[in-house]
């Protein structure tokens, strides 16, 4: 085996890292998605996006899919409900809210993730939140608040919400539903699931595509878009939900939820490498909280309902 392969089989067993690596991947995504809006129709780019995922992933995947056709074609109704849930409706409905809503809220209303990913977990499997994964979300969220609000936490009193952030929930309400239902799913080669997952998505979002072509919407093929179509197949697609379902297989879902707080503080890190931002005392404070969280809510202990 050689150092390269031994790297990736470490890799793709270290769920810390890989849930990591897919805050950071998302991180860019919510701010890309908000940076096209207007430019780039949102059922489109998330067309494109899983369009492309699959033509990708095809070379890799087929023997593997091939081979699990019988067992996926078994659980084709669960198959169906994760695709819909975790490709289909969490990111086109993510992308549409982006087009009304400011690229703070969508990290602010992200931050409750944890959380509802906890209450599907209860709905469907009895499986509470420890008390320790409870506060350490609570602690990790007053983390993100302290970035969000730079600090100043009356200005929470001052945002505004409209029909986008509700859009924008309601596509983490989907994403919660995903990740508590993905252990249920098949005993699959993990690439093989990966491409049913993203074929389902895309074929079951065709009919939302249509209809926005169908009302005039375009998108013009600048570089700008095309780098945007590049980054959503090859970073936001393909190594986040790699990185993603493996974390959630290794440690669960309740326990992979706190790790979506590190999205603000990928977020506010890009603000200060690429875009100049200074670094300010608000941004340690911060960063230290969702750290402290994010480690706290890993101890398996005692349920809240214990």
């Amino acid at each position: 085996m050689s150092r390269l392969s031994k790297a990736l089989n470490w890799g793709f067993n270290q769920p810390f890292l890989l849930l990591a690596i897919t805050m950071l991947c998302w991180s860019g995504n919510v701010v890309l998605g908000r940076a096209v809006a207007g430019e780039i129709p949102p059922v489109m780019l998330a067309q494109i996006r899983w369009m492309g995922a699959a033509l990708l992933l095809t070379p890799f995947a087929w023997h593997h899919v091939r081979r699990d056709w019988g067992r996926v074609r078994g659980h084709l109704p669960l198959m169906l409900l994760l695709a819909f849930t975790g490709i289909t409706s969490y990111n086109t409905l993510a992308y549409l809210g982006l087009q009304y809503t400011t690229a703070i809220n969508g990290l602010l209303i992200q931050s409750a993730a944890p959380l509802i990913i906890g209450f599907w977990s209860l709905v469907l499997f009895r499986d509470a939140l420890t008390r320790r994964q409870l506060a350490g979300t609570l602690v990790s969220m007053l983390g993100v608040l302290t970035i969000l609000t730079r600090g100043q936490l009356q200005a929470l009193l001052s945002l505004a919400f409209n029909a986008g952030d509700i859009l924008f929930f309601l596509a983490f309400l989907f994403y919660g539903f995903y990740s508590a239902m993905l252990r249920k799913k098949p005993d699959i080669h993990w690439l093989s699931f990966l491409w049913f997952a993203i074929v389902f998505g895309a074929v079951l979002l065709l009919p939302a595509f249509f209809l926005e072509l169908q009302s005039g919407a375009r998108a013009d093929l600048s570089l700008q878009n095309l780098a945007a179509f590049a980054y959503v197949i090859l970073f936001a697609s393909l190594l986040a939900y790699i990185c993603f379902n493996r974390g959630v297989e290794l440690i669960g879902a309740n326990r992979a939820g706190p790790f979506f707080h590190l999205m603000p503080l990928f977020g506010s890190i890009m603000a200060i490498v690429f875009l100049g931002e200074k670094p300010a005392l608000f941004h340690a404070f911060g960063y230290a909280l969702i750290v402290i969280g994010v480690i706290a809510a890993q101890r398996n202990r005692r349920s809240v309902l214990s």
